[in-house]
């Protein structure tokens, strides 16, 4: 895979808020919590994220996001020489410690999710008001 001019400059001006884009994308987020448990192969993997995310992720998404871990030295994958082949994805030591803090986020969201709605109820009705008032 070659990578871009323009991914090549986002990492030069900031490495770690490239790094952090990846782990908490939509995808990324549910790829290493799914990996977390265990090492899974690409088909498997599509179907769990699909389970667990709401939408069913494209291949090609998948495959993108599995090689952008992968670069990022979070995932580690294994192709076997076999028929017919076998790849399976598992966390590397730094993608166990990224899907641990992930995980912890994503349970808070879970966790927390009352509240969250509450507020943004509160919100648009605040707004709402607001607009009425101005009459737009």
């Amino acid at each position: 895979m070659t990578v871009s001019k323009r991914a090549v400059d986002a990492e030069a001006l900031c490495p770690h808020r490239l790094v952090l884009e990846h782990v908490t994308s939509r995808w990324g987020v549910l790829v290493l919590v799914a990996l977390l448990e265990r090492p899974h192969r690409f088909s498997e993997l599509r179907r769990r994220l699909g389970r667990d995310g709401g939408r069913e992720v494209s291949e090609k998404m998948l495959a993108q996001t599995l090689r952008t871990l992968e670069r990022d030295g979070v995932v580690h994958r294994d192709a076997r020489p076999v028929i017919p082949p076998r790849v399976d994805y598992s966390l590397t030591g730094l993608g166990r410690e990224a899907a641990e803090q992930v995980r912890a986020l994503a349970g808070w969201t879970r966790d927390r999710m009352d509240e969250v709605e509450r507020a943004r109820r509160a919100y648009d009705e605040r707004h709402r008001t607001d607009d009425e008032a101005r009459g737009t």
